[in-house]
């Protein structure tokens, strides 16, 4: 799966946030100060050719819909992003994240838990 430019992330959370819509209702999502219209549109364009949202034509506007759900996309970029910086070591993501002093104590002790007792 291709990584996300910035501007398209952005672009996805509005997608996934409204479900299905137009670009106008994507950025009714979106925070200030949101893109012009014109660039919003060229990015859902482009998140469509790479796979990430679909369009469907009604009328002279397109409806797009997510086609990869935000978990699926979250796993993926996470995954890459622990290899490509961390050696496929998550031990190494949170040893640097405790040196830099970015979680405490509570939050790793919150983590113990979630490991040893894991929702089902």
């Amino acid at each position: 799966m291709e990584k996300l430019s910035q501007q398209e992330e952005e672009a996805m959370q509005a997608v996934w946030q409204a479900g299905t819509g137009f670009i106008k209702d994507f950025l009714d999502q979106m925070a200030e100060p949101k893109p012009p219209y014109t660039t919003l549109a060229s990015t859902i364009k482009n998140l469509e050719r790479k796979g990430f949202v679909t369009g469907e034509k009604l009328g002279n506007s397109f409806r797009y819909t997510p086609a990869i759900l935000e978990e699926e996309y979250k796993k993926r970029f996470m995954s890459g992003f622990v290899s490509d910086y961390f050696k496929n070591s998550y031990k190494d993501l949170v040893t640097f994240f405790a040196n830099e002093k970015k979680i405490s104590a509570s939050e790793l002790k919150e983590i113990l838990n979630l490991i040893e007792k894991p929702k089902s």
